[in-house]
């Protein structure tokens, strides 16, 4: 009987945690799993192949890996558009973006020098920015009011899996051949099976207008988006959260190789020690996808972004000590890795659900496109920043990470203010 009851007990906690979810939505996060398996096999060890392999300085590196974001300015504009166009829409658009990103990839699979490296980065920018827009709104098309966050937080479920698969795998396959160049190609090929699923899979969820009265929609939907001043103060803070994400995916990575040293070989850490940490990263997300999302459900969104963003602050004050420590780092960069997959997972839900009620149903991709205009200005400021950070002297490069903690405040401010304007 005991037995029987506690059953029924996890299998309520479960449900509660998976509620019905619409089948699209399930294909359409196998399709993302795949694509992000490739993804993990050079998400994080793009910088390392460009700097310690390519001899290219890091600030070099890290302003070709943010030309992506030039291009995927356009993507997104050009992309959130023919989401919400009847002659596109979303199932068109992501088969073109993942297309693009196929052919990025071997760009940079075959780069030699920097022009090669900003040609790939700009191909792969592109491919991104078509890819996102459309992306969000098929996951919001698809989801109901009461279980929105949950409906996000399983998309997100699946690229955090993919990208620990890959990423440790990756890590395995440089031990075996040496080779990063492979890791690219494999990226490739991950971009057309998710072409392939969505294909097959993925059928259009919004239908819109056609011929003069989409020009005219394309044009009132802009100037409402840019007109929508609770959006644009969500807009301002958002900028900072895909700052800090940007940190992850190129600073951290060769942060950890050439600065935090290992006290019993006063050198950095090794290649399949970092694949090692950031798989850690990507596992304690997938962890606490699901209960951090529903423990957060009750509350409102800019509760939710403000917890994720005090968690940044707690992450960046332990890679500071990583750097400046005598001993442990290890031990100091496993909790910050820990910290930032809690600090990510309780923004990526509440950050897509709010957008997705600020934005009325026809216009979503539009929204969708401003958002993920976010992460290119991110990624614009985040990695050159960062790459010029870690061409500077130690100490210039431990306090960078101080100065995050700092502007965690002003993010925090302008997300209370964004909870006075909103509507109850």
């Amino acid at each position: 009987m005991t037995f029987k009851l506690m059953k029924l007990a996890s299998q309520s906690q479960l449900s509660s945690w998976l509620p019905s979810i619409h089948p699209q939505v399930w294909i359409f996060a196998i399709g993302r799993f795949f694509s992000e398996v490739g993804t993990g096999f050079t998400l994080f060890y793009a910088p390392i192949f460009f700097v310690n392999q390519l001899g290219l300085s890091a600030t070099s590196v890290g302003v070709a890996l943010g030309s992506a974001s030039i291009s995927g300015i356009f993507g997104r504009i050009g992309g959130g558009s023919l989401a919400d166009s009847g002659r596109w829409g979303r199932r068109r658009t992501l088969l073109l973006a993942t297309a693009i990103s196929a052919i990025g990839s071997l760009v940079l699979a075959a780069t030699n020098n920097f022009t090669t490296l900003i040609i790939g980065s700009l191909i792969s920018g592109l491919g991104i920015g078509f890819y996102w827009p459309a992306a969000e709104a098929v996951v919001a098309d698809a989801s109901q009011i009461d279980n929105r966050r949950e409906t996000f937080a399983i998309a997100r479920l699946a690229d955090n899996l993919g990208l620990a698969i890959g990423i440790v795998l990756a890590g395995f396959l440089i031990a075996i051949i040496g080779s990063y160049r492979w890791l690219f190609v494999i990226d490739a090929i991950s971009f057309m099976v998710f072409f392939g699923v969505v294909y097959v899979g993925v059928s259009e969820t919004e239908q819109q207008q056609t011929g003069e009265s989409e020009k005219t929609e394309f044009f009132a939907a802009w100037l409402a988006v840019l007109s929508d001043r609770r959006f644009l103060v969500y807009i301002a803070v958002n900028i900072f959260f895909t700052i800090y994400i940007s940190q992850i995916h190129s600073t951290l990575p060769l942060y950890f190789k050439n600065f935090v040293l290992v006290e019993s070989a006063a050198k950095g850490f090794a290649e399949t020690t970092i694949s090692g940490l950031f798989a850690w990263h990507l596992v304690f997300a997938i962890i606490c996808q699901l209960p951090v999302t529903s423990i957060l459900k009750s509350y409102s969104h800019t509760l939710a972004l403000t917890v994720s963003a005090i968690l940044w602050a707690i992450g960046f004050g332990l890679i500071w000590v990583s750097g400046t420590a005598p001993s442990h780092q290890l031990v100091w960069v496993t909790l910050a890795l820990g910290v930032f997959a809690v600090a990510i997972v309780s923004y990526t839900p509440s950050s897509a659900s709010l957008v997705t009620e600020l934005a009325p149903e026809n216009q979503r991709g539009v929204y969708f496109s401003i958002n993920a205009l976010c992460w290119a200005v991110g990624s614009f400021i985040g990695h050159p920043l960062g790459g010029w950070a870690l061409d500077q002297p130690q100490i210039i490069t431990n306090t960078y990470w101080l100065g995050f903690i700092l502007s965690v405040a002003i993010a925090v401010a302008i997300l209370q203010y964004l909870n006075r304007i909103l509507p109850e």
